[in-house]
């Protein structure tokens, strides 16, 4: 098979590689569209390692077919339509995953769109509704609102019933976050975000904040937390450090979650895929739920798709088409 390999001055190469091959519990995938999430962009530079036994191939989602099971795998057959979350292997033209990791194409999705769905709904649905347990009708501020988790994180708000601001780069995509169904957001650009998100907020403060930038916005995420209030922080875009109010955390009786999602246990990723198809597959299908797809790339021109993903311009994911 082709996969795509990072090679000397972390340049990416589309090569021959060995086609894996599916161990007991596990399917292999013939891939016809996998999507850019940031952590590739941190493993090119070799600053985030695949965990222990997984691909060092990129690629941490992927839509295709069934192309063979393992030993033991009852669900899935060949020629089913899949997408699938993985801890790796995605930018290539077969890929490896559990069987609990992998859930069907929702009815009426194409391959690309299929793609935009495992990693970004994973990553909402678990930080907002197991790790911060979050109850209709709470409110949630979501930083980075027109990324791929942004968007998906919108969108399970308004489904569930829970009112959500967001932070973004630009007034256009603000107003797509708004046409999602956030209810107001700030453009970080131009303005603080304390000032318009302490108005959403109210007297009570908010709930829930899922934060991937990390310590540029601590301060004023524990400023926005109300009484019993959760900053889930998913990644760490502006800052490994900052001080940190201990006496808001302990008056307000906060809590502050880490959170990632590639390097969890097989069954932890099974149960939120489980739940996923239960929760919000249902609404996919009927269009209260959709797939945010900025661009679509063939994945030999994987060098132009990381820099529009590098850009900071896109809404959405960026997906690459994998041809055979």
């Amino acid at each position: 098979m082709k996969a795509v390999r990072v090679i000397a001055d972390a340049k990416l190469s589309w090569d021959d590689m060995p086609t894996p091959a599916p161990a007991a519990g596990e399917v292999l995938i013939k891939v016809q569209a996998t999507a850019i999430n940031r952590a590739d962009l941190m493993q090119r530079m070799g600053l985030y390692p695949p965990p222990p036994g997984a691909s060092d191939v990129m690629g941490l989602e992927c839509a295709g077919t069934i192309a063979a099971v393992g030993d033991g795998v009852t669900r899935w057959k060949e020629g089913d339509e899949v997408c699938a979350l993985l801890s790796g292997g995605g930018y290539a033209q077969f890929a490896v995953a559990p069987e609990g990791s992998v859930l069907p194409v929702p009815q009426g999705l194409t391959m690309a769109h299929a793609a935009c769905l495992p990693e970004v709904f994973a990553t909402a649905y678990l930080n907002m509704y197991i790790e911060a347990n979050l109850q209709q009708g709470e409110k949630v501020i979501l930083h980075a609102g027109a990324s791929g988790v942004g968007t998906a994180g919108i969108q399970l708000a308004k489904a569930f019933g829970n009112p959500s601001f967001v932070t973004a780069g630009g007034d256009d995509k603000i107003q797509a976050c708004v046409d999602l169904g956030a209810e107001a957001g700030a453009n970080r650009k131009t303005e603080r975000f304390l000032e318009k998100a302490s108005t959403f907020a109210g007297d009570s403060g908010v709930d829930l904040i899922l934060d991937p930038v990390g310590g540029g916005y601590l301060q004023d995420n524990v400023k926005l937390l109300g009484i019993g209030g959760r900053l889930v922080l998913i990644g760490l875009m502006g800052g490994l450090s900052a001080e940190l109010d201990l006496a808001q955390v302990l008056r307000k009786r906060l809590r502050v979650i880490g959170s990632t999602l590639r390097a969890r246990p097989i069954a932890e990723k099974a149960e939120i895929m489980a739940q996923l198809e239960a929760r919000v597959w249902p609404k996919i299908v009927s269009g209260e739920i959709k797939p945010i797809l900025d661009t679509v790339f063939p994945i030999e021109e994987i060098e132009q798709a990381h820099e529009l993903m590098s850009s900071d311009t896109t809404i959405g994911k960026v997906v690459l088409a994998v041809e055979h």
